[in-house]
């Protein structure tokens, strides 16, 4: 029998949202072992004003296994 535990966190990248995701998960992972996969249950563009993309935020629910 396995369990999984889910935990949702906030990543942000200047460049894209892929990147902001790779972010998300790699900081996880330095404290959480056993990570089966992520959901980006929010998806947030922040402007300068004039329209232009400064930042992309996400908001990841990530699962893993409890040992």
């Amino acid at each position: 029998m396995s369990v999984a535990k889910i935990i949702e966190v906030s990543a942000s990248s200047k460049t894209s949202v892929e990147e902001a995701v790779r972010s998300g998960l790699k900081k996880v992972a330095e404290t959480v072992k056993g990570i089966q996969g992520a959901w980006i249950s929010e998806t947030k563009a922040v402007t300068d004003g004039q329209g232009n993309i400064i930042e992309w935020r996400v908001n990841l629910r990530i699962t893993f296994l409890v040992e």
